[in-house]
């Protein structure tokens, strides 16, 4: 079975490329992100088209997740996390799909730093580790899946001088990361690939394409009972390539059948 996560940067923009993708790998479940559009306006007849079926959590204009699956439709068991009734961003939508709860997460980007979007980047973060620590006391296959906007080491990014002073390399960015992973979460890219250097975004400014000059910000996150299944896992890197592309490259698992 393959699990993809991919911030598509705008599905209407891009929906060419996502279909593309889709006929081409096949992933089985799809976590999207920064749909870019409201639930009304989503190309959910295009999807279904190419035999994929979906739960939905969008927001017109910038945020909006969902999580599709070839064949079958997932059930939604909840969008949004609990902790700020005044947060009205779509950045997390949870379901049960072929066995397993699987999230699709959009993280608060949090720039400029230090500041209130810094601020609410934490505290988001902080909500969503209460929301996996009780995902994982229910001993099932959990993924967690999606765009965390945190490069965890400097081993994740080609050049770490250049995001020094980036909300998404800072010190409360990466400790919340560790606090999330000591839950006992398996980096699913971590694992297979140790040595790092495996980039899932490459910026549109500054022919950091052209250089290879990217980082890893997308990130498959596994309860034990998801880890012990993991086979493989990596990067569709060249859709990155490719015209009117995403920054972000599809990034996926492979787990073993149950």
């Amino acid at each position: 079975m393959r699990i993809a996560t991919y911030n598509v940067n705008g599905i209407k923009a891009r929906l060419p490329r996502l279909l593309e993708w889709l006929d081409e790998q096949k992933p089985d479940i799809v976590c999207l992100q920064e749909l870019k559009s409201s639930d009304e306006t989503l190309p959910i007849a295009d999807i279904a088209a190419a035999g994929y079926h979906g739960v939905w959590h969008g927001q017109k204009g910038f945020n909006g997740v969902a999580i599709l699956a070839r064949g079958e439709t997932p059930i939604a068991v909840q969008r949004g996390l609990a902790g700020d009734p005044e947060d009205d961003h779509s950045r997390y939508i949870e379901a049960d799909i072929f066995g397993l709860r699987v999230a699709s997460i959009y993280l608060p980007n949090g720039n400029p730093q230090p500041g209130p979007k810094f601020d609410y980047k934490l505290k988001w973060f902080d909500r969503l580790t209460r929301r996996a620590a009780e995902l994982m006391a229910l001993e099932i296959p959990v993924i967690l899946a999606g765009d965390y906007n945190v490069i965890p080491t400097d081993a994740d990014i080609a050049n770490p001088r250049a995001m020094a002073e980036d909300a998404l390399m800072q010190p409360e960015s990466r400790a919340a990361f560790r606090r999330l992973s000591a839950l006992g979460l398996t980096d699913a890219l971590e694992a297979r690939h140790p040595g790092g250097r495996l980039w899932t975004f490459w910026d549109y400014q500054a022919g950091a394409w052209q250089r290879d000059a990217g980082f890893r910000i997308d990130h498959l996150m596994l309860s034990p009972e998801a880890a012990d299944r993991l086979v493989d896992a990596g990067v569709d890197k060249a859709y990155r390539a490719l015209e009117k592309a995403s920054d972000h490259a599809p990034t996926w698992i492979q787990l073993r059948d149950s």
